[in-house]
C-alpha cells in the first residue's frame, strides 16, 4: 500500500513534451485514465491540436495537475502556452524514432522557461529496442531520469510513476512564493446554468469565491462565483494548481486565451516594452530583428534592441502583462523555431538604447537589488505606453460580428470606426485591405490553410485554389492572398503565389 503524501506538499503542475506521435497522449491516458484529446478533429486525425488536462495520482498519494501539449511543429505556440505554467516535465521519446526535431525544440522551450526538472519516458518499447533512444534522451536532457515504457502493455509505468514522484518530492512549488493572485487564461467556455468559465494554472496567490478580480489587459472587473480543481469544487485554489474559475461580469466573447485574471492589488499593467536578460540556443539574433515573444499564454511580435551583455529591450507590437521575474520564450517568426528565452527585469521601461547607466541598473535588477534611481515612475502615472482601456460593449459586439463573419467580413464602411480602431489597438482586428478588417483568429486559420495547400502543390497556391478551398468569392480570396504576400508568407509571381523559402 502506497504512503500518503504529506498534507503540506505544495500543488504542482506537470507538462508533457515531445515530438508528434511519440505517445504523449497515450501515456497520459495509461497513467490517468483520462483521454486528453477531447476535440472531434483530434480524435479523427489522431493528433493533439489543443491543450489537454488530467489529474495524476503518484505512488506517495500526492496528486498533480497535468497539461498535455501537442507535438506537431505547427502547434509549438500552443505547446508554449501550456508549458509556461508547469513545474516539471514528462518528455516522451519514441524507441523506434529516437530524438526528433520537435523533441529538440520542446527541450529548448523548457530551457527558456527554466523548467529544469523532469523525467524522460522512452515510449513504444514494444516496437523497438529502447537502448539507442535512451542514450539520445540522456544526451539531450542530462540529469533527467530516463525510463523505458510501453503504454499499450503497461510495461514500465510503475517505474515511471515512481520517478515522477521522486522529482516532485524535491520541488518547492509556487505556494510559498509571495504575490497576489494571477492566472494566465488558456481556455474559455460556457456551462449552461453557470455562465462564463475559464481555466489556467494559478501562477501565484490564491483564488476563492467572492474575489473581485481584473481581466487584463483590458481591465474588466469580474467576480468569482466558484472555483474548481480537478473538476471538484473547492473553497480556495492555491498557486501551482490547474484551476477552473466561474465568473460573473464578463461574457465568453469578452475573455480570450492570453488574458490574465489577477487581483487588483497585483498592480499589473499592459506593457509594450520589456527589459529582459535573454539567452539564446545559438547565436543571438541581430539587433532590430523581429521575433515572436511568448509570455504566459499570450504572444506578440516584437523588435529586439540590444542593451549590452545579455540584456535586451523587447519592443512589442501588442501588449503583454508581465511582472519582474517572469520567464519569456523568444521564437523566430519564419521559419518558426525557438531561439531562446529569459527573464523579465523591468516589465514597463521607457524606450531607450544601451548606456552605462542602463547596464548598471539592469544588472542590479538581475541580482535582485533595487536600482538607485528607477528608470520610470511606476505605472499607471506615466506608463511606457497608455494601457488599453476596456473594450466597450459595442466594440465587443463588433468583435463577435467579425468572428462570425469569418472569411467574408463586412466592409469597413458598414462598421463604427471608433470600435474598429479599439479592436485594432487590442490586436483583435487586423486591416487586410483598404476596406476590410478580419478577426485575428480567422487570419491565423487562413494562413495555415494556405500554407497547407501550397505545400501540397509544390510550394505554390493560386487565387482560384484558395477561393475554392475557403468556399468564398474572388474578392475575399484576393484580399487574403495579398495580405499573405504583405506578411511575407507568400510572394506573387504572375498568377501564382509561392511560399517564401523561410516558410517552406
Amino acid at each position: 500500500m502506497s504512503a500518503r503524501a504529506p498534507v503540506s506538499a505544495p500543488p504542482l503542475t506537470l507538462g508533457t513534451a515531445g515530438h508528434i506521435d511519440h505517445g504523449k497522449t497515450a501515456l497520459i491516458r495509461a497513467l490517468t485514465g483520462v483521454e486528453t484529446d477531447r476535440l472531434p478533429q483530434e480524435r479523427a486525425r489522431g493528433i493533439s491540436i489543443e491543450l489537454g488536462y488530467a489529474s495524476l495520482a503518484l505512488p506517495s498519494g500526492r496528486r498533480v495537475s497535468v497539461v498535455d501539449v501537442p507535438g506537431h511543429e505547427r502547434f509549438v505556440r500552443t505547446m508554449v502556452a501550456g508549458a509556461t505554467g508547469i513545474d516539471f516535465y514528462l518528455m516522451t521519446v519514441a524507441a523506434d524514432d529516437g530524438v526528433m526535431p520537435q523533441t529538440r525544440e520542446h527541450a529548448a522551450v523548457l530551457r527558456a522557461l527554466a523548467v529544469d526538472n523532469g523525467v524522460v519516458a522512452v515510449t513504444k518499447t514494444d516496437l523497438s529496442d529502447p537502448e539507442a533512444a535512451v542514450l539520445e534522451a540522456a544526451e539531450l536532457l542530462p540529469g533527467a531520469e530516463v525510463v523505458p515504457v510501453c503504454a499499450r502493455t503497461g510495461a514500465g509505468l510503475d517505474a515511471l510513476l515512481t520517478a515522477l514522484d521522486r522529482v516532485s518530492s524535491r520541488l518547492p512549488g509556487r505556494r510559498e512564493r509571495d504575490g497576489e493572485s494571477r492566472l494566465h487564461v488558456d481556455r474559455v467556455f460556457t456551462i449552461k446554468g453557470a455562465g462564463t468559465v475559464l481555466t489556467g494554472t494559478l501562477w501565484s496567490g490564491a483564488m476563492k469565491r467572492g474575489d473581485e478580480l481584473l481581466v487584463l489587459p483590458e481591465g474588466r472587473r469580474v467576480r468569482v462565483r466558484g472555483v474548481q480543481v480537478h473538476d471538484q469544487p473547492v473553497q480556495s485554489a492555491e498557486a501551482g494548481q490547474r484551476v477552473a474559475v466561474n465568473l460573473t461580469g464578463a461574457a465568453v466573447a469578452q475573455i480570450a486565451r492570453g488574458d490574465v485574471l489577477a487581483s487588483p492589488r497585483a498592480e499589473l499593467h499592459a506593457s509594450y516594452r520589456i527589459d529582459a536578460r535573454l539567452q539564446f540556443e545559438d547565436d543571438a539574433p541581430a539587433p532590430g530583428a523581429r521575433v515572436q515573444v511568448h509570455h504566459g499564454t499570450r504572444e506578440t511580435p516584437a523588435r529586439l534592441t540590444w542593451l549590452g551583455s545579455s540584456l535586451w529591450q523587447l519592443r512589442l507590437e501588442q501588449p503583454l502583462v508581465p511582472a519582474a521575474g517572469d520567464r519569456l520564450v523568444v521564437r523566430r517568426i519564419a521559419p518558426p523555431d525557438t531561439l531562446g528565452g529569459g527573464v523579465v527585469l523591468d516589465p514597463s521601461p521607457v524606450r531607450h538604447g544601451p548606456s552605462r547607466a542602463t547596464l548598471s541598473r539592469l544588472e542590479k535588477l538581475a541580482r535582485g537589488e533595487a536600482p538607485e534611481e528607477p528608470a520610470t515612475p511606476p505605472p499607471p502615472a506615466t506608463p511606457a505606453r497608455p494601457a488599453l482601456p476596456p473594450l466597450s460593449a459595442s466594440a465587443l459586439a463588433l468583435e463577435q460580428r467579425l468572428k462570425e463573419a469569418g472569411i467574408e467580413p463586412p466592409l469597413d464602411s458598414e462598421l463604427d470606426p471608433d470600435d474598429l480602431a479599439a479592436l485594432r489597438a487590442a490586436g483583435r482586428a487586423v486591416r487586410v485591405s483598404r476596406s476590410l478588417h478580419y478577426h485575428r483568429d480567422t487570419l491565423a486559420a487562413v494562413r495555415e490553410r494556405a500554407i497547407e495547400i501550397a505545400r501540397a502543390n509544390g510550394g505554390t497556391i493560386t487565387l482560384a485554389q484558395l477561393r475554392d478551398a475557403l468556399g468564398t468569392s474572388r474578392k475575399f480570396a484576393q484580399a487574403l492572398l495579398e495580405h499573405l504576400d504583405a506578411e511575407r508568407v507568400t510572394i506573387r509571381r504572375g498568377d501564382r503565389h509561392d511560399l517564401r523559402a523561410a516558410v517552406k
